[in-house]
This record gives C-alpha cells, sequence and structure tokens, in this order.
C-alpha cells in the first residue's frame, strides 16, 4: 500500500487469497493500517504466515512517541506484534534538535521494541550511508532493512553494497519508478524478447540482482502479473543493459539534502 495511487480492499485480498502474497508493507502515513485490518480477517490467512511491515511517521519520533507510534500501529492493524518496523524517512522535523540526535533517540525505542518482542525486526527507509554511519556510532542494534526506491533510473549500488557488506536487508520500493521504465524502449524490446510485460521484467530484474522487491498495484491482474516472475530468467548481457539505465532520478522522496 502506499500514500498515493489509492487503496483497494478487494486487491488486498485477492492477493492474499489468489495469489499467495505474504508480505504486507504499510506505514502509519499511508493512512490504511485499520483498512487492512479488514481485509486480513476477510482473506482467512492465520497471523502466524503474514509478513506485516509498518513504518514510523516523522511526527512520532523521539524515545517516547516511537514506543507509543508503534503500539498504535499495532491497534490498527488488529495485531499484538510486527515482524518489521521501520524508520519512514531520515529528516526528523523538531525544532532545536538536529536530525541525527532524533534518529538516535528513536533507534532507542526501536531497539526496546525489538528488544521486547513487539517488534520482530526493526529497521529503517530511504538511509544513505552516511544516516547509517551515525546510527552505527550512536546506537547498538545495526537495522535488519533498508527500504529505498530501486528501479532502473535509480540503481545506488554503493548502497546495495555498504547494506550487504553489513548485513542488512536490501528492500526495492517502486520497481516500475512508478510507471515510467513501462515505456522506456530497453525495456520493451527485452519485454518481447522474452515473452513477458515491461513490469515483470522491471521486476524479474530487481530480483536478480538481489533485491527484495516490493511492487505496487490495486488491480487484481496487475497483482497476478507482479506474481509471475519466478519461472524466467534474464541473462546476464541483458541484466547489464537495464543496469545501464541508471540516470539517478527519484520519482519518490530524494533523501540526499537529509543531513
Amino acid at each position: 500500500t502506499s500514500h498515493q495511487g489509492g487503496y483497494s480492499h478487494d486487491a488486498v485480498v485477492h492477493a492474499l487469497q489468489k495469489c499467495g502474497i505474504r508480505h504486507i508493507d504499510t506505514a502509519k502515513r499511508y493512512g490504511c493500517e485499520s483498512l487492512l485490518q479488514k481485509a486480513i480477517k476477510e482473506s482467512g490467512v492465520k497471523r502466524e504466515d503474514l509478513w506485516i511491515t509498518t513504518k514510523l511517521w516523522h511526527s512520532d519520533y523521539g524515545y517516547e512517541n516511537t514506543k507509543k507510534a508503534c503500539l498504535e500501529s499495532c491497534e490498527r492493524l488488529g495485531v499484538e506484534y510486527l515482524d518489521l518496523y521501520l524508520i519512514h524517512w531520515p529528516d526528523a522535523h523538531v525544532p532545536g534538535k538536529s536530525n541525527r540526535e532524533v534518529r538516535a533517540e528513536t533507534w532507542r525505542a526501536m531497539e526496546e521494541l525489538y528488544e521486547k518482542g513487539l517488534c520482530r525486526s526493526i529497521g529503517v527507509s530511504n538511509f544513505l550511508i552516511r544516516h547509517l554511519e551515525q546510527l552505527k556510532e550512536d546506537c547498538v542494534i545495526t537495522p535488519h532493512v533498508n527500504q529505498v526506491e530501486y528501479h532502473p533510473f535509480q540503481r545506488p549500488q554503493e548502497l546495495v553494497d555498504y547494506c550487504r557488506s553489513r548485513d542488512i536487508v536490501f528492500e526495492g520500493y517502486c520497481p516500475l519508478a512508478k510507471g515510467e521504465a513501462l515505456t522506456h524502449p530497453s525495456v520493451i524490446q527485452l519485454a518481447k524478447k522474452y515473452g513477458r510485460t515491461p513490469a515483470q521484467i522491471c521486476i524479474r530484474w530487481s530480483i536478480q540482482n538481489g533485491i527484495v522487491t516490493i511492487p505496487k498495484s490495486t488491480k487484481a491482474e496487475r497483482i497476478q502479473e507482479n506474481c509471475k516472475v519466478f519461472d524466467f530468467t534474464i541473462a546476464e548481457d541483458d541484466v547489464d543493459i537495464l543496469n545501464g539505465m541508471h540516470d539517478g532520478r527519484h520519482v519518490s522522496w530524494d533523501p540526499s539534502l537529509i543531513v
């Protein structure tokens, strides 16, 4: 789910019941946690079979606020624990305090939520190397995950390599670049070559690059299409073509200006 592009109850139920999807990625910012509770119930899928990720928005940063916000997210989702809880964004917007200070204080609360078992794993989103390096100096537990924009136009390889070197799982969102990648001639050409859709080429490319890939759709047929990416492999030369499309553009937020 996301804060743009709407929410579809039927799409979530379809994904869980018909496509075998078990990873739900949401956030307080998206405003649909309580709606997801209804969809999960209707799907009939057991809680222990799901992987539920939600995210802490900057209005709730800080030690006490973070702990409170986590409990509120759990309540809205109708769950007793989260599989993964992420700090959504590196900018804190707290007057009189540096971003670094607030991130460290917030992360200490995340560590506590992890130790108590309320969050089975904890991580960050949109963090760059410098943000992760600061956390390393200021805190104890290394984030389990960093969820970052990743698609053929935005392939931050240095950040991917850094995360791997520290055993931080790299998750990629916006794998289709909000549709921009689907009309690129190279993607269209490869889709024809492999008898696939442009979306399937982008998702498969991301997976082959070792990225935990998070596509989003509110349409049942698109969700189905996005899942059919495990029965073919893109040749290395063609992966190189897609890797070569990187031009640094963001289709989502750009964290590079945040200290």
